[in-house]
């Protein structure tokens, strides 16, 4: 049964137009000479047919409720889909920023690595260091003093010049 325009405008029923398919809101739309374009949303056809059939009085002000109420939804599902776009984004936001730690944190365990192996290393280099050292020494130092290798640098005493002795004696004590 196809959609008849001119019977549809001399009985108006408010819940036949609500239901009406797009394809019969343009028909309709195209009856009433209304400007629009077969391209625009089902909606906007509709809310145009709404507010002629107000205006020339067919319809009652109770049809302006459909109108409203669905560009209410309209805005609704618009709100929506940013509302899921910003948290699509947000998400891969949080998974950048996760990435990242774990580069962060992968790339600081690598480094504290390369540290450890590092001074391993310079530790390794101290005692084969130390070993050398400690086989090319010939003998260490005593740390006492050998009054028979150094006699020879204490003056001779002569009693007829005791001050020169005790002089040269108090400066090699000094050394």
């Amino acid at each position: 049964m196809a959609f008849d325009a001119g019977k549809f405008l001399k009985t108006p029923d408010l819940e036949v137009f609500d239901n009406l398919k797009k394809e019969e809101l343009v028909l309709l739309a195209k009856h009433l000479k209304l400007d629009f374009k077969v391209s625009m949303r089902k909606q906007i056809i509709k809310n145009l047919v709404i507010d002629k059939l107000v205006h020339a009085e067919i319809l009652g002000e109770e049809a302006l409720e459909l109108k409203l109420e669905l560009e209410h939804e309209l805005k609704l599902k618009e709100l929506e889909m940013k509302e899921m776009e910003k948290i699509k984004v947000k998400e891969l936001e949080m998974k950048e920023r996760l990435e990242m730690d774990k580069k962060e944190k992968e790339d600081e365990f690598k480094l504290k690595e390369l540290e450890m192996r590092e001074r391993l290393e310079m530790e390794k280099l101290k005692i084969e260091m130390v070993k050398e050292e400690s086989n090319t020494k010939v003998q260490p130092k005593s740390e006492y003093f050998d009054a028979a290798k150094n006699i020879r640098l204490v003056p001779r005493f002569c009693e007829k010049t005791v001050d020169k002795y005790f002089h040269s004696l108090r400066k090699l004590l000094i050394i």
